[in-house]
């Protein structure tokens, strides 16, 4: 295709990958995936069982990004004020001041979010979809670029509050981290052999400058007609397969197209190929279908679906172009 290579794209993700990668070793799909969602200016819900990492690839994510970080730990007893930020009365002055939450960051994680009532989990939607927080009646704009990892232990259940499907589905993407390989898992072992975490001297690999223009770039990532038609038939799928309850909705086409053009721009390209659909398939539709009960007693799972889905969808082929 008559396309210029995106290497501007692929070079930032790679020094970045590369220096998260000194503190967070052998899941450099992961780190991908975390830069694919930034640079559609989506979130991302980290899910996995605990020790696997999670918290520590986010912050190394912040350091090397180089913006605004602060953390968010989730507790039953948290609330929406603590978040979002609230109104302190001044005795000396006789005035209220506001004082802004952790929220106003460019980079938050929320860790353990489903130990939050459903009333904080609320508090995150309108920052998550929109941008912004209304306090006090007051709309107040969230730093650019605003991105916000949260994590999950899909494995505790005892005062935890399983987050509501909207709020699945503002996440852009839901990644799982998966246990090291045993040659990853010894290098871990052995670099923790000193006295300070590795992440303590970790820097920043670019500016915020930087992944606001690489956001405006990506978005200009050719997507051809027969690409876009495999994306809809992937989505249409899900709603007719019987063992799905609740299919993807156009916010899952829409987020499957972005991350697919993010994806082939981190792959240096200025056009989408399959392949690149293919990679985001079950992070973009795995937290967003709902089984039917059948399937669930039978064992079936969204991935499983997915899967399927997948080998029974017929895969465009593209033409070269001169």
């Amino acid at each position: 295709m008559a396309y210029t290579s995106n290497k501007n794209v692929r070079e930032w993700a790679e020094t970045v990958i590369g220096a998260v990668e000194r503190v967070f070793y052998g899941k450099r799909e992961v780190i991908e995936k975390l830069l694919v969602a930034l640079l559609c200016r989506g979130h991302v819900l980290l899910e996995d069982v605990p020790g696997l990492g999670k918290t520590i690839l986010a912050r190394a994510i912040s350091i090397t990004l180089g913006g605004a970080f602060n953390r968010i730990q989730c507790t039953p007893d948290l609330l929406p004020a603590d978040v979002i930020g609230v109104s302190v009365y001044n005795p000396k002055e006789g005035t209220f001041r506001f004082r802004r939450g952790p929220i106003q960051g460019n980079l938050i994680l929320v860790d353990e979010i489903n130990r939050a009532t459903p009333r904080t989990q609320s508090a995150l939607l309108e920052a998550m979809g929109e941008g912004q927080v209304t306090v006090e009646g007051k709309l107040l704009k969230l730093p650019d670029p605003f991105f916000l990892m949260a994590t999950e232990n899909p494995v505790e259940f005892e005062g935890t509050f399983p987050l509501p499907e909207a709020q699945k589905d503002r996440f852009l993407l839901s990644l799982g981290v998966g246990y090291p390989s045993r040659e990853d898992e010894l290098h871990i072992v052995t670099a923790q052999r000193r006295v300070t975490h590795p992440i303590s001297d970790l820097e920043a690999a670019t500016d915020l400058e930087t992944v606001r223009q690489l956001q405006e770039q990506v978005v200009n990532v050719h997507v051809d007609d027969q690409v876009a038609n495999y994306i809809i038939s992937l989505v249409e799928a899900t709603r007719k397969a019987p063992e799905v309850r609740v299919g993807v909705s156009p916010r899952g086409s829409l987020a499957l197209y972005k991350t697919a053009q993010a994806h082939a721009a981190i792959r240096g390209r200025d056009y989408v190929v399959p392949e690149d659909v293919k990679e985001l398939v079950r992070p973009v539709f795995g937290k967003r279908m709902i089984l039917s009960s059948d399937a669930m007693i039978k064992g079936r799972t969204p991935e499983g679906v997915i899967d399927a889905i997948l080998d029974s969808t017929e895969v465009p082929v593209l033409r070269e172009e001169a």
